[in-house]
């Protein structure tokens, strides 16, 4: 990869900590895939939506980490549908392989959504 990609992580609260692992395997030295976070990492203020947007709009992709807090996180679930609204393309990442929600969310119909694996994650970003 010439340049990093410029993504949006988008993530339940409850799962801070898989995206502190998500994005710090990014500087790992032997992981094949950089980027630069443009995640939320805070609850916004009452203007929130337009600041997000404006950082969604600025990215390449946006990954969202998928738990069972998914289907109840309603930030992260309009960002998903403010990525597919600006046309940013959006991939899924499951966050563990055994605690997976049974039903995704609508907001994610047609996104593709696949283990979290350094193959993967070099796919997608690699497709940018």
């Amino acid at each position: 990869m010439a340049a990093k990609n410029r993504l949006f992580i988008s993530f339940a609260m409850e799962d801070i900590r898989a995206r502190d692992l998500f994005v710090g395997q990014a500087r790992h030295e032997r992981t094949p895939f950089d980027f630069a976070d443009f995640s939320v990492k805070r609850p916004w203020d009452s203007e929130w939506k337009t600041q997000c947007r404006s950082r969604i709009k600025g990215c390449d992709g946006m990954i969202v980490l998928i738990s069972k807090s998914t289907a109840q996180a309603l930030g992260q679930l309009w960002e998903i549908k403010c990525a597919k609204e600006e046309g940013i393309p959006v991939r899924g990442i499951y966050i563990s392989s055994t605690d997976r929600p049974i039903n995704l969310p609508s907001e994610l119909s047609g996104v593709y959504v696949m283990n979290w694996t350094w193959d993967n994650i070099s796919n997608f970003l690699n497709s940018l």
